[in-house]
């Protein structure tokens, strides 16, 4: 079926109060962070206890959606050219939608419900299942009232098998869901004490729970749980037992040694046994919820011995000022909790535990008793300090008088305006998503010294101008600004890029513009090195990876099927010769057929680097490069549906080999000023300065620094200057190799170069004085210039200094 905003509004029963452009949706989305293709996505502004979607309806415009379905009357000048649609309810209206889509579908559905276990029996019947089906599944635990729609729109007519999970916390939230899902099997995981709160018992939670399998033709459970009841249930039962030979399967050993537990059963008067990875009883009933699926649908079993663990959300990272962060801020339960603190009394890098906790929303137990425990397991596990954030953990505050240091806040706004200091302990950070955890990671802030780097704004745009001269009108420019920017800083010099219209940003690790997007640099960007850790961060900053082997295509592929996103922005790097990274010629043929199919991904450049384009003497190499390149992009333009943009110049490759440009060339380190080709009229953009600490008169026969390597042989004046290794300053250039610029004339470094300070010979040199500016590499002294004393390379001394140095914009 394809839809629109018209045949929205007929499934909907909603009112069309602006047409704006027709365009087909493909996309549904409520959350204005993650908007990907904003051209075909349709947001829905959806209120709910906590926010209301109808405030960010601007965000998700200015990110380029242009459709909307409100609740609400919204003027159309506040969106203009929108297409608006305006429904009773925007939840409920989601839902149908939803209903509708799955309606159009014939393929075999899996729905599971549960209090645990259900997001882990899902990826693990994916695990078990994708070889032989063409799968659709609910990303992560999407199984709100929000998430299986969501979920479940993602159905394709080539999928041959849905997986999706289900999760109430209120009466009446089921019905809702069902039409959703539809399953054709069911499983019910286990009924425990996630969400009480919401019903009157156990006995009504499990009835609500119930209604998922109404209309489906299968329903697995575990017959030995007490909580369990399936009798009013008209699907056909699949029920497992360790006690009840007259179950469906019987359970008659289930031993586990070794890290290993073997199963062993009766099914339908057969033995059958099956082996799985895992000791603990979790698991166990997880993957017998598995098995007994994989028995019904008469699916051999060759796989439960290989199950993966679905992977946890606790990140050890290292944090500011001498600390470990332990991020754990995706789920608040009493469970998950004991789990972490269990880590955190683990780690022994630092002499203090820290513990920041949020509210715990849903654990089905009284307040008091909720953190009563948790004190109880602070006190066990040896915590320090513990900082509570929410109404509820304040008001228990009480409980918690065990600790010598506590502090509690009403939210995380409050915190961050009053936060006290980290310094040289383990912060365990926990707590529901609501509460907006990851902005407590840009708390600590980096110490500055006096020793600045000056970055001239002006004379960046000059380069860019002068290098736009030597391209053709139509070739792009994709600006490198990985490496802090070599050493210049990342938002301000991309913000000066954006200004100056760049078309695309590079950058090195994804945390680079994970910075660039918090602050504001809305183009696109690439990030070359995309580690497996940072996918999440990707997608949601809308950063786009660099694919350059088999195995990085998979893992991103693979993350982004488990998330439901299709047709994500990458890009394709080929080794022509670099030998670094990229696809070899002998792999494009299939890297192009595995391409053609993959819905999960639209390669938005195809690109290579060249190895020596600068050097006149491997001319020849650099033209069988991009032969190289040329082939190979031909071979994936005739397998792609679509067009991309085809790129092997960089700066030197830009200026010495034009014929190369194709569609966009990358600029590096000639927008600061460095041309190593002699042919354009740059202007280096960054200045080092330092200042004088101190001066000292010595004698002949006195020795200056570390391991007495400076000899005085004259009456000399001897400058102590505020720069050091630690700064970016090498050591090489310590004992005289080096020169720095003292009141216009060039001063020597005598003795080795410290950690955080240097000494300079300023014999001679008239006036010097104490607090006198000292330039490094500028204004008057070329980096490249430095750079040959201390046998390098510009880049290396450009990307060197230390972010711990303090950096200066402006323009003239």
């Amino acid at each position: 079926m394809t839809y629109d905003l018209y045949r929205v509004a007929q499934i909907t029963g909603g009112e069309i109060l602006a047409g704006g452009v027709p365009t087909r949706v493909l996309y549904l989305i409520q959350d204005s962070r993650r908007v990907i293709h904003p051209e075909s996505s349709l947001f829905f502004a959806i209120q709910t206890a906590k926010r209301d979607g109808h405030d960010f309806i601007a965000d998700a415009y200015k990110a380029g959606v242009r459709q909307f379905v409100v609740s609400r009357d919204i003027s159309e000048r506040s969106v203009p050219g929108a297409g608006i649609l305006k429904v009773d309810n925007t939840l409920k209206a989601l839902g149908t939608l939803a209903a509708a889509h799955r309606a159009q579908f014939h393929l075999p559905v899996v729905g599971i419900t549960g209090s645990n276990g259900k997001t882990i029996v899902k990826e693990w019947l994916y695990q078990l299942l994708h070889d032989r089906y063409t799968i659709v599944r609910s990303p992560r635990s999407y199984n709100s009232q929000i998430g299986v729609p969501l979920s479940v729109w993602q159905i394709r007519p080539e999928d041959t098998l849905g997986i999706f999970e289900a999760g109430i916390s209120l009466p009446g939230e089921m019905e809702r869901l069902e039409p959703i899902i539809r399953p054709t099997y069911g499983i019910l995981t286990n009924i425990g004490a996630a969400h009480d709160e919401g019903f009157q018992n156990r006995e009504e939670k499990l009835k609500e729970k119930l209604k998922l399998f109404i209309h489906a033709d299968w329903l697995i459970y575990n017959e030995d749980d007490p909580n369990i009841q399936v009798d009013t249930v008209t699907a056909k039962k699949f029920s497992w037992s360790r006690k009840n030979p007259k179950a469906t399967l019987h359970l008659t050993n289930i031993k586990a040694i070794n890290g290993k537990t073997t199963i062993e059963g009766i099914y339908e008067n057969q033995i059958v046994t099956t082996e799985i990875p895992f000791t603990d009883e979790a698991s166990i009933e997880n993957a017998i919820h598995c098995w007994s699926l994989l028995l019904l649908m008469q699916v051999p079993d060759r796989g439960m011995a290989r199950l993966q663990p679905v992977a946890m959300r606790l990140e050890l990272k290292q944090a500011q000022h001498q600390c470990t962060l332990i991020n754990d801020s995706y789920s608040a339960d009493l469970d998950s909790l004991y789990i972490a603190l269990d880590f955190l009394s683990q780690q022994h890098q630092h002499p203090r535990k820290t513990v920041i906790l949020s509210d715990l929303l849903e654990t089905g137990l009284p307040e008091t008793e909720v953190y009563k425990k948790i004190s109880q397991a602070f006190k066990n596990r040896k915590v320090d300090r513990f900082i509570g954030i929410g109404p509820r953990i304040k008001n228990a505050q009480r409980l918690f008088d065990g600790i010598k240091d506590t502090h509690f806040y009403n939210d995380t706004e409050e915190f961050l305006k009053s936060a006290p200091g980290f310094h040289d302990e383990t912060i365990l950070l926990k707590g529901a998503r609501a509460f907006a955890f990851e902005r407590i990671s840009r708390l600590l802030e980096l110490q500055a010294h006096q020793t600045v780097l000056e970055i001239d704004l002006d004379a960046m745009a000059r380069n860019l101008q002068a290098h736009r001269q030597r391209l053709s009108p139509q070739t792009r420019i994709m600006a490198m600004v990985k490496a802090f920017s070599y050493g210049s800083g990342s938002y301000e010099i991309a913000n000066l890029l954006q200004f100056h219209k760049v078309d695309y940003l590079a950058v090195a690790y994804a945390d680079e513009g994970v910075h660039l997007r918090d602050s504001g640099i809305t183009m696109p960007i690439m990030v070359m090195n995309p580690e497996t850790s940072a996918y999440e961060t990707l997608v949601r900053h809308h950063l786009e990876p660099e694919i350059f082997s088999f195995s990085v295509l998979k893992t991103f592929r693979d993350y982004l099927e488990e998330e439901g996103i299709q047709r994500y922005p990458v890009h394709i790097k080929l080794d022509t010769g670099m030998h670094r990274l990229g696809f070899m010629p002998v792999e494009i043929a299939t890297l192009a057929k595995t391409l053609q199919t993959d819905p999960a991904v639209e390669v938005r450049s195809v690109f290579s680097h060249l190895a020596a384009s600068e050097d006149p003497s491997e001319d020849t190499f650099t033209r069988l490069q991009a032969g190289r390149f040329i082939e190979g992009c031909a071979v994936l333009r005739a397998a792609l549906p679509y067009p991309f943009l085809q790129h092997i110049d960089n700066t030197a490759g830009a200026l010495r080999h034009p014929e190369f440009q194709f569609d966009m060339v990358r600029l590096g380190i000639g927008l600061y000023g460095v041309d190593g080709t002699g042919t354009l009229p740059l202007e280096e953009v960054s200045t080092l300065k330092t200042n004088i600490a101190q001066l000292h008169r010595l004698e002949p026969g006195e020795t200056v620094g570390y391991n007495r390597r400076g000899t005085i042989d004259r009456p000399s004046l001897i400058a102590t200057v505020r720069i050091g290794y630690a700064d970016g300053y090498p050591r090489r250039l310590g004992n005289g190799v080096g020169r720095m610029l003292v009141r216009g004339r060039l001063a020597p470094t005598i003795g080795a170069i410290a950690m955080d300070m240097c000494m300079l010979d300023v014999t001679g040199i008239g006036g010097v004085e104490e607090g006198d500016e000292v330039v490094v590499f500028g204004a008057g002294l070329s980096v490249s210039q430095v750079a040959g004393w201390a046998g390098t390379i510009p880049y290396e001394i450009l990307t060197g200094v230390s972010q711990r140095v303090r950096r200066i914009y402006f323009e003239q």
